[in-house]
């Protein structure tokens, strides 16, 4: 099946075919290292991981792979009021939070990008682009020295746009020299900013003159330097799309002349408890907070669990859910590992990609199902029922004595097969000693006589080995103590 991709540019899900023969030019917008990321900005970035780990999965036979870059902003209106002006704390902050941010990034298992470019170590790009766009008149020089994009010049800006733009309410020659700004800010966005006394020793010297340059050109000059002129896609928050992504767009293609992006890609805002997440409420949540309190695991399952375009409301209730979900499935893997000997079935072959109904002997291919489901524009919560649907099958023929070794086997192989798209399964414990479960089979056999005082013995004895007990309908699980 060919996957299909919601694009903000058109409107509707389109077929992905990459562009560049080996290559998936990738870009999304990383964080503006001003203060510690909340969960918020984690969820944006759990979404472009399953969408760079399935790209990788879906185009792996054809020898294509992803080439991810994600910028770090660390020189905007936010950092430097941040520092005051100064250029050593500048550098100190953004270290900082740049650290923490790959730390959490790290926590919830996302890949590495390829690169991760810093503004401030991309000026030179900035300038050279700022100048084509000078060169080409769809920019200008201020009186203060201040370079803008001209609006007016570029005629395609509010016609084929990511939002519904009024052309009528573009004000051509009034300018807008923030970094951010709402939709009614239609005018001319400043691309290089000349120094102003608040700005400190936070400058460059350059041929535009003494400055630093605006958030937008930051972007898409990084993209072009480590990409070129034609991604393949760019991804973001809803937040995002304008005016930073329209204004990249404009200022990439009247320089190019080449269409700069194929597919934008923007996921939708997270909120939580039911409110939206702001300094003025007081209600920032951080991921270490949040770490304190449920697995990794279960966070990033939590960030995944729904659709990237809709509105994901986080809550402790569905935390927990998904903490309860991480130690089924984790159970699941140690329960599939146990199984010995044949199945009732066990001469029915189970194939890399079908799985088999054994009771009912029909062919139930999960994994053909979870791909159907992420070729769908990344269709997660049908991919999840895939999953769990799998778990479900395997228990069921286990329970009913008609699952082998072998068949446990691929049960597993699929979910790990599964795993490399959601990164959800812990990582496995080490080998369990056989007479641990020797001990649980004589308290299995303990509690069926209801013989509870050597059940109760057992199980103390294998607490002091440093076992706790779990008792699932699928058996009892021992889990190392912590």
């Amino acid at each position: 099946m060919t996957l299909k991709l919601y694009n903000t540019l058109s409107k509707k899900k389109e077929d992905f075919i990459p562009l560049h023969g080996k290559e998936i030019k990738m870009y999304a917008c990383g964080p503006t290292v001003y203060s510690y990321p909340h969960i918020g900005n984690y969820s944006a970035y759990v979404f472009e991981d399953l969408l760079r780990r399935y790209l990788d999965y879906k185009f792996k036979d054809e020898g294509i792979t992803v080439n991810l870059v994600m910028n770090i902003t660390d020189v905007d209106d936010k950092t430097i009021k941040a520092s005051g002006g100064d250029k050593s704390k500048l550098d100190s902050i953004t270290r900082r939070y740049e650290k923490a941010f790959k730390k959490g990034l790290s926590l919830l298992n996302v890949k590495k990008a390829n690169v991760y470019p810093r503004a401030t170590e991309t000026i030179d790009k900035m300038v050279e682009l700022i100048e084509t766009l000078l060169e080409k008149e769809y920019a200008y020089k201020a009186e203060d020295g201040s370079v803008y994009f001209s609006i007016e010049k570029y005629s395609k800006y509010g016609k084929e746009n990511l939002v519904q733009l009024d052309p009528k309410s573009m004000r051509a020659g009034e300018r807008i020299s923030e970094d951010e700004y709402d939709k009614e800010g239609i005018r001319d966005f400043v691309l290089w900013k000349a120094w102003k006394e608040e700005d400190g020793d936070i400058y460059w010297e350059t041929s535009l003159g003494k400055g630093r340059p605006g958030w937008h050109i930051e972007c898409s000059a990084m993209s072009m330097k480590y990409l070129g002129e034609e991604l393949d896609i760019h991804c973001g928050g809803v937040d995002n799309i304008f005016p930073h992504h329209e204004n990249e767009i404009a200022q990439s293609e009247a320089a190019s002349g080449k269409k700069f992006v194929k597919l934008w890609m923007h996921c939708a805002h997270l909120i939580y408890e039911g409110e939206k997440m702001s300094k003025s409420l007081g209600n920032i949540i951080l991921l270490e907070d949040l770490a304190k309190k449920y697995s990794p695991e279960a966070i990033r399952l939590a960030l995944l669990s729904t659709h990237y375009r809709s509105q994901l409301d986080l809550t402790d209730k569905k935390l927990k859910e998904a903490e309860g979900n991480i130690r089924k499935i984790t159970d699941f893997r140690q329960s599939m590992d146990r199984v010995k000997g044949k199945g009732r079935f066990d001469e029915v072959q189970l194939s890399d990609s079908t799985l088999v109904n054994l009771s009912g002997m029909r062919p139930l291919d999960f994994q053909a199902d979870f791909e159907k489901a992420l070729d769908d524009d990344l269709n997660i919560s049908e991919a999840l029922s895939a999953l769990y649907r799998t778990m479900r099958e395997a228990n069921k023929l286990k329970e009913e004595g008609d699952l082998g070794k072998d068949d446990a086997w691929n049960f597993v192989r699929q979910l790990e097969e599964f795993d490399k798209m959601l990164a959800i399964l812990p990582e496995k414990e080490a080998e369990i000693d056989e007479s641990v479960f020797e001990k649980i089979k004589e308290r299995e056999d303990a509690r069926l006589a209801e013989d509870w005082a050597l059940s109760d013995k057992i199980r103390d004895e294998l607490f002091e080995m440093g076992y706790n007990l779990e008792d699932t309908p699928h058996g009892t699980i021992p889990k190392r103590k912590k």
